[in-house]
């Protein structure tokens, strides 16, 4: 143990390390089966046992139904990166070959598109509605109101929060 943590941290520490030494081989086992990949399945079940340690949780009664539960969240948003970026490559499928941009760009734009997705999902339920209403489906703040069915000053509110959350994504 690191004599430079926080004795306030050993509980946290302690409680992290026996879970992963218990239930690491069982969770990797699970993710494989599940996406049929190691590599994958390696990745996401770090993250799972990096998003714990990040949690300070200290005591965790059910080991298992924890894990799977937070697994099931970052399979949830490794599957829908998948989808965004297999929507981007389909997109750039269609271009003629002089308009695709090179594999650099296309890198650039993908990590673009994974925070802007993060970003999103960070908002409240109807703040990214009116957002993605606004910014995607064009429509009108009154529009927006009227099909969330709140205020228009609720839907500015919306916007001004979502924008606010933006402009965090290039800071």
């Amino acid at each position: 143990m690191n004599d430079a943590l926080p004795a306030a941290d050993a509980p946290h520490l302690h409680a992290i390390e026996a879970l992963y030494s218990g239930h690491h081989s069982w969770l990797y086992a699970t993710l494989r089966k599940k996406l049929g990949n190691a590599m994958d399945a390696a990745d996401l079940t770090q993250d799972t046992f990096t998003r714990i340690l990040a949690s300070r949780i200290s005591v965790i009664d059910q080991p298992r139904a924890y894990l799977s539960c937070v697994a099931k969240g970052i399979l949830v948003n490794w599957y829908q990166r998948k989808a965004l970026e297999r929507a981007y490559l389909d997109a750039l499928a269609v271009l003629p070959a002089p308009e695709a941009p090179s594999p650099e760009t296309r890198y650039l734009i993908l990590e673009t598109l994974h925070e802007i997705d993060a970003m999103l999902d960070a908002l409240p339920p109807l703040v990214k509605r009116a957002f993605l209403l606004s910014q995607i489906g064009g429509l009108k703040y009154d529009d927006i109101a009227g099909q969330l069915g709140v205020s228009l000053i609720t839907v500015k509110r919306y916007m001004k929060q979502a924008f606010v959350q933006c402009l965090m994504l290039v800071e």
